[in-house]
């Protein structure tokens, strides 16, 4: 099953159980209402609880960490990145260049 659907057949449950002892200790419709949400909601994040242990349990497994692979593929990125870099700020210099020669050129055209 799902976590979420789990979650959510544990919430379903909480519901209908706090409704039933709502309908039973209660006199009024808050009192009703009080027990039917508080219960709700236990039922909700015990659900949540639950999963947590269950997925924390499930989840831990012992594996070797290729080091060396993870560090070519940072190095490769590394790389990538200086190489974009160097790219972008030469791109910034031509536009920088640019602007300069269009402000000069409107100076001689206003002039």
């Amino acid at each position: 099953m799902l976590a979420a659907n789990f979650v959510s057949f544990f919430t379903v449950q909480g519901f209908f159980i706090g409704l039933i002892f709502g309908l039973l200790k209660s006199d009024t419709a808050d009192g009703l209402l009080t027990y039917t949400f508080l219960i709700s909601v236990f039922f909700y994040l015990f659900s949540h609880v639950i999963v947590a242990f269950y997925f924390r349990t499930l989840a831990v497994r012992t594996y070797n960490f290729a080091k060396t692979r993870h560090e070519a593929n940072l190095d490769h990125i590394v790389k990538e990145i200086n190489k974009r870099e160097k790219v972008i700020d030469s791109a910034h210099k031509i536009t920088d260049v640019a602007i300069k020669m269009n402000t000069q050129d409107e100076i001689k055209v206003a002039a």
